[in-house]
């Protein structure tokens, strides 16, 4: 007997559960509040357990196809002249099991092109309401009629529905660390098309990446939390990144200008995400939405190998939700844990909080052995 699940997000990990739980004989239904995929969002990288998967889906040449080729991170003064410079992979990225970086628009999309043939994807729509029970979940829709599935899972990122639904409010689980980034795409690329070229004055981060041809600029600084905060507000985004670096953008002046007149723009607040289960019944998380370091912590590779172990879990274990549940957050804990002990070097490196730390960040990148 077939078993149905409804996954909540269309993004990497809900594509590549959906992937590999239609593979596995499921009835997969995906919904996403959204009504197509985005053009703003970070390059990110693949890599570790992450590799296996996606060779695994037959998707790997794909991928590669769209690497960026960017291997190489330069830390700029105001006028634009290089100070130091650190490798950040191999940019070739064509050995066997070499990691890779690729912008997120195309992993999603290559992602979700795999999914489409083992599952029904409705955009536009997002769950009203949960209600789990011994042998399945009740789910309303915002616009559609409501339906029972033996599984949901939410896959909807940092401000997860399904979490707020089921498990409890946003603030119970998500705390700010002390960070906001915003990344849009630009007009054009600073540096070589291999490297990133950035920016820094105290407390703040300009860079922009060639990714490919397709120029994105990320924009991040430290900030205590803002009252009133939205994560949806377009207009309130754009006021907190001009008063952040108005004045302070060296050679990069002109993406202000675009940020102005941007229509979409990712931005959020750097956050740390921490439950002490990612599963209630038969309702569970995957990805950001129960372990998210969100910017530093490998989220994308993580959400990749999380889905394959969720997948595998429930096809062995289809009628045991407990032990497929359990299971699969004991094994994929041990490669969460250890990213979200990250944030404190990983900000250090990109964004000093003080002139000092600046001058002894492009000091250590210059004495870096190979550098």
């Amino acid at each position: 007997m077939s078993r149905s699940v409804l996954i909540s997000g269309a993004g990497i990990g809900g594509s590549t559960l959906a992937y590999w739980l239609g593979r596995n004989g499921f009835e997969v239904t995906v919904v996403e509040r959204a009504t197509g995929q985005r053009s703003s969002g970070n390059p990110i990288d693949v890599r570790g357990p992450a590799l296996g998967v996606v060779e695994e889906m037959g998707i790997l040449p794909e991928l590669r196809k769209a690497a960026t080729g960017v291997g190489r991170l330069t830390f700029v003064d105001a006028a634009g002249r290089r100070k130091a410079s650190v490798a950040t992979s191999d940019s070739s990225g064509d050995a066997p099991g070499a990691e890779f970086e690729l912008s997120r628009t195309e992993l999603a999309r290559i992602l979700l092109g795999a999914a489409r043939d083992h599952a029904d994807i409705r955009w536009g729509e997002s769950i009203s309401g949960i209600t789990p029970g011994a042998s399945n979940v009740a789910v309303t829709f915002r616009n559609s009629a409501p339906q029972t599935f033996d599984y949901v899972i939410g896959a909807d990122g940092l401000h997860s529905n399904v979490r707020r639904l089921v498990f409890g409010e946003e603030r119970e689980f998500v705390r700010h660390i002390g960070m906001y980034v915003a990344t849009l795409p630009v007009q054009r690329a600073y540096g070589d098309p291999d490297e990133v070229v950035m920016y820094n004055t105290p407390g703040r981060s300009i860079s922009v990446h060639p990714a490919g041809g397709k120029p994105l600029a990320a924009l991040m600084f430290r900030s205590p939390a803002v009252p009133g905060y939205d994560y949806r507000a377009l207009d309130q985004h754009k006021r907190l990144v001009l008063e952040a670096f108005e004045g302070r953008t060296g050679s990069f002046g002109e993406v202000l200008d675009q940020v102005r007149a941007a229509e979409d723009i990712y931005f959020d607040a750097v956050s740390r995400v921490r439950l002490p289960r990612w599963s209630k019944g038969r309702v569970a998380l995957l990805g950001d939405a129960g372990s998210s370091l969100s910017l530093f912590g490998d989220g994308s590779s993580l959400a990749i190998a999380g889905a394959h172990t969720l997948a595998a879990e429930l096809s062995s274990n289809p009628d045991d939700p407990d032990t497929a549940l359990r299971r699969y957050e004991q094994r994929h804990r041990t490669l969460t844990t250890p990213k979200q002990r990250m944030f404190r070097p990983a900000a250090a490196l990109i964004v000093p909080g003080s002139r000092l730390g600046i001058r002894l960040r492009d000091t250590a990148v210059r004495l870096m052995p190979g550098v």
